[in-house]
């Protein structure tokens, strides 16, 4: 590390550190003192800026407080991080300001998304019996993390960083492990169902005003979808409201026989049947919002008919990438399976 650092002594100039600039090849040089302790970052942006300025000082070109984390932090919140404050470059330390790496987003997808993310936490998780008598479902472990953990990287991951998350069932639970959103880098604010208002009730309780498409997720759901994909897709159909869907097979484990008039006319040895299935991943015009009553229960298939009702276009996007819904015991043993082999 040292090799790709400006060592700070007392014959140190502004040269020394365009010199060291260039060679790094990056556009970012760190600086520590003698001990090996961080100092600062300097830039291109930085060194542009000096001679623009005609202030050339050394200490005048450092930044002595730039965006950093320590050695603890996990890989995912360096990447939430970064994303978070609109950065590709992080000075990483120990606990005694010893530099130790710069960690960098350079061969990273990085945009950000302003979209919010509403991720609906408050279903009592019934099919799960006693693993969810003391804790919400969002927040059994899959790997070594809960699932709304795992689902909440999967959106820092694309870029995203405002979140509500809706909570219900032992709501502290998930309040207290997530607080604001600042552990991962995010924005997090919480929408408080004093009593069980469906999949779309939810969203009643929104007070900001939003002008973008808002993505809404069941909090029990893993999958890869690439979000920004189906943001465009919303976009490109002009929908008001999208829905995810998959398809789904199932194999009558019967022969079909089909009799008309009494005479059999077929028969067909375990037919198989495809369906599309609503995955509980949406996108959302705000304006949506407005359609949904306040204080009562209301689910997102009741939302999607209200939308044929009052003539707005509702579109369907196909989901290919993989995708669980950790519904039962089963289903979660191979959430937890399918996150080790990640790992």
């Amino acid at each position: 590390m040292k090799e790709q650092c400006l060592i700070l002594n007392e014959s140190s100039d502004f040269y020394d550190a365009i010199k060291k600039l260039d060679e790094n090849g990056d556009g970012v040089l760190p600086i520590v003192d003698k001990k090996g302790f961080f100092v600062g970052l300097i830039t291109d942006g930085d060194v542009r800026r000096a001679v623009l300025n005609k202030h050339l000082a050394l200490e005048s070109v450092i930044n002595k407080n730039p965006y950093k984390l320590t050695i603890e932090s996990s890989l995912d919140e360096r990447i939430a991080y970064l994303k978070r404050v609109k950065r590709r470059h992080l000075p990483i330390t120990d606990q005694n300001n010893r530099l130790i790496e710069i960690f960098t987003l350079d061969d990273l997808d990085f945009r950000i998304m302003s979209n919010s993310v509403v991720i609906m936490a408050g279903g009592l998780g019934e099919r799960l019996g006693k693993l969810t008598e003391d804790t919400p479902k969002p927040m059994l472990k899959v790997g070594k993390k809960p699932l709304l953990e795992e689902i909440l990287i999967s959106f820092i991951e694309h870029g995203f960083y405002k979140f509500y998350i809706s909570v219900n069932y032992k709501k502290e639970i998930i309040m207290d492990y997530f607080g604001n959103g600042s552990k991962w880098g995010v924005d997090i604010e919480y929408l408080v169902e004093d009593k069980r208002l469906g999949t779309a009730g939810a969203l009643s309780l929104i007070e900001k005003t939003h002008i973008e498409p808002i993505i809404v997720t069941n909090g029990d759901i893993m999958t890869s979808i690439n979000y920004e994909k189906l943001l465009e897709h919303h976009v490109e159909q002009k929908s008001k409201i999208t829905m995810c869907v998959r398809e789904h097979e199932y194999v009558i484990p019967y022969g079909v026989v089909e009799v008309k008039n009494y005479e059999i006319t077929n028969l067909i040895e375990k037919p198989k049947k495809i369906f599309n299935i609503n995955a509980g991943i949406y996108v959302i015009d705000p304006k949506v919002i407005s359609y949904i009553p306040k204080d009562t229960f209301y689910d997102m298939t009741t939302l999607f008919n209200d939308m044929e009702n009052k003539e707005l276009r509702k579109c369907a996007y196909l989901l290919k990438d993989y995708w669980i819904d950790v519904g039962n015991k089963e289903l979660l043993l191979k959430a937890y399976n399918d996150i080790t082999l990640k790992y």
